[in-house]
This record gives C-alpha cells, sequence and structure tokens, in this order.
C-alpha cells in the first residue's frame, strides 16, 4: 500500500520530502560577464542598416547602368564610324574624358562641402543670425544665372582653364549645402539645445552631438543634390576648357557625328545616377540611428 492510499484525512501530503529544499521563485542573475551597451547599440544599427538597404536599393540603379551601357556598346559597335568619330573615341580619349569629368564633380563637390557647411553652421548662430537672409539670396543668385552665361563672366574674369570651370561649379552648387544646413539647424527642437546645455555640455559640444547629428538627414539631402547638378554642371566646363564629358558631346554636336554625342550623353547619365546612388547609400550610413525612419 503506498502513502496516498495510507492517507486518511488532514492536509494532503507535500509533493515532495520536506528534506528537500524549495526552489527559489526569484531567478538567479546570469552567469558571466555582464552585456556591453555599445555592443547592443551596434548590433540595432546593423540591423536597421539592414532593413533599410535591400537588395533592390543595392541592385537596381547599377543594374540599369549596366543594360544602358551595354546597348551603348551594342549601337556604337553595329555602326559604321568614319574617320572623325574614330578619332574622337579611340586612343583613350573616352576615358580621359570621363576621368576628367570625376575629377571635375569631387573637387567642386569638396570645396562646396569646405564653404557651404561651416558657413551655414555659423548662419545658425546667435552672432550671425541676421545676416543668414542676405548671404542666402546672394547664394541664390549664383545658382539662378544661367550656368553657361556664369561660366562666360568667369572665364573673362579668370581666364580660360580647369580652375574657372571648377569656381563656376562651385558657385552653381553652394545653395542646396547651404540651404539645407540652416534649415536641419533651425528645425531642432530649442528644448532639445537648452537641455544639453542644462546638462553642462559647451556650446561645440551641444553643436557636435546633438544639433549637427539631428540635422545631418537634411545637409545630407543637400549634398546630394550638390553632386548631381555638378555632374551635369561639368558639361560645360568644355567652354572654359575644362574639359570634361561636354568635349565629346560638342565634339559630336559640331561635327554632326551621333556616335561621339550619344557615347558622351549616355555616360554623363550614367556617372549621375551611380552618383545619385552612391549619395543614397551614403545617406542612410550616417543617418543617426533612431532616425532612419523619421
Amino acid at each position: 500500500m503506498n502513502a496516498a492510499t495510507r492517507w486518511s484525512g488532514g492536509p494532503p501530503p507535500p509533493d515532495r520530502p520536506p528534506w528537500e529544499e524549495a526552489e527559489d521563485p526569484t531567478p538567479s542573475p546570469p552567469s558571466g560577464p555582464a552585456p556591453d551597451p555599445a555592443v547592443g547599440l551596434r548590433g540595432a544599427r546593423i540591423r536597421g542598416l539592414r532593413r533599410r538597404i535591400t537588395w533592390r536599393k543595392l541592385v537596381t540603379v547599377p543594374g540599369a547602368v549596366v543594360v544602358i551601357l551595354l546597348l551603348t556598346w551594342l549601337y556604337v559597335s553595329d555602326t559604321h564610324l568614319d574617320s572623325i568619330a574614330r578619332n574622337s573615341l579611340s586612343g583613350g580619349n573616352v576615358q580621359l574624358r570621363l576621368w576628367q569629368h570625376i575629377q571635375l564633380t569631387a573637387i567642386s563637390t569638396f570645396w562646396v562641402l569646405v564653404i557651404a557647411l561651416p558657413l551655414g553652421i555659423a548662419l545658425t548662430r546667435p552672432a550671425l543670425q541676421k545676416a543668414a537672409p542676405a548671404v542666402t539670396a546672394l547664394a541664390n543668385i549664383g545658382q539662378a544665372a544661367p550656368a553657361i552665361g556664369l561660366l562666360a563672366l568667369l572665364v573673362i574674369w579668370l581666364g580660360i582653364g580647369p580652375s574657372t570651370a571648377i569656381a563656376g561649379m562651385v558657385v552653381y552648387a553652394v545653395l542646396p549645402v547651404l540651404a539645407n544646413t540652416v534649415a536641419g539647424l533651425r528645425a531642432i527642437d530649442p528644448g532639445l539645445v537648452e537641455a544639453a546645455k542644462g546638462i553642462g555640455m559647451s556650446g561645440r559640444g551641444t553643436l557636435a552631438k546633438v544639433e549637427l547629428p539631428l540635422a545631418v538627414p537634411l545637409i545630407l539631402a543637400g549634398v546630394r543634390t550638390a553632386l548631381v547638378l555638378n555632374v551635369g554642371t561639368a558639361t560645360l566646363a568644355t567652354f572654359g576648357g575644362g574639359g570634361g564629358l561636354g568635349d565629346l558631346i560638342t565634339s559630336g554636336i559640331q561635327t554632326q557625328r551621333m556616335p561621339v554625342l550619344i557615347i558622351g550623353s549616355v555616360l554623363t547619365v550614367c556617372l549621375a545616377l551611380i552618383v545619385d546612388w552612391l549619395a543614397s547609400l551614403v545617406e542612410v550610413v550616417l543617418t543617426p540611428h533612431g532616425l532612419e525612419e523619421i
């Protein structure tokens, strides 16, 4: 006969012998070192990047560019080229003009950032806030003027050469970065700035750790616009002796050689697409964690 059969009354017997210790309901702390918060933040950041940089974003634009270039190559290879067209396209001339175009775009964008970013930050500080409308209007005049007319004036002033073309491109593209920098910094909630100062941050610390990270999406949008503008404006550098793909375009127009014109135009379009695609990826990567969905 077991214990359940012998039991005759009273409270039921315990499920375990009394000499066995009951389990402590309080969970024991995890063994091993405490997790590093920085590791968790990096993991969340990586997961956010993977969610935003999808395979379609990585493949669509480069795939389209490859298709366009392939179709262009098939067209040119099936077209009879006379001596004038061959002279324009042979001897590494296409590669040289493409490289010149990339250099013009990169150098002009560098100077745009050097000028527009510090100036935009300065115009949002209390000492120079009143000068912001006048400076923005001056930059707006630079972009409102026709690019070819602006380049012609700079050629009269500075002479013919790549530096003149770069100067014109900088004047033409400085407005988007300047305006977006000012707008991004002014759009920040003043309460966040006051809270940062309230916990002891200096003015530079507040700018570097609070204001600029929050303004990054708008600033990068302006940089992206300036890059695409510079790719297009660089085609006019040929009129100032700057070279670039504009040489192929003007040569195709003047000599009435359609293959030369098409190659110069297609390469310019493809370069603009690739630059905009790369800028969009950089924009995703540099946007602080927590602002991706804003």
